[in-house]
């Protein structure tokens, strides 16, 4: 078994307010949910309008298929127009 994690550290422009960035964010989280099966969650800088960090976490059988779940959970937010990505940090654990 392998479990792959991601945390992405996000600069979010356009945001004035709390409820921007929730906005923002609830729709990339849900989206990387539904399209990628992960369980994801903003974990950091919750009181801050202009960053969020974002964790991900993916089981499988296979490390190939985790590496790329992780690459397209960090890529759905790398394109998003309104946010950048400042720094990923990617682990895998074989338990």
């Amino acid at each position: 078994m392998v479990v792959g994690v991601v945390a992405l550290d996000l600069r979010l422009e356009g945001c004035r307010s709390l409820k921007d960035k929730r906005n923002l964010l609830r729709g990339l989280i849900e989206k990387c949910r539904n399209d990628f099966h992960v369980a994801i969650a903003e974990v950091g800088d919750q009181d801050l309008w202009g960053n969020a960090l974002v964790c991900a976490t993916v089981p499988s059988n296979d490390a190939g298929h985790v590496e790329k779940v992780l690459f397209n959970v960090e890529k759905a937010f790398d394109e998003h127009p309104e946010v950048e990505v400042t720094s990923v940090l990617r682990d895998l654990w074989r338990p």
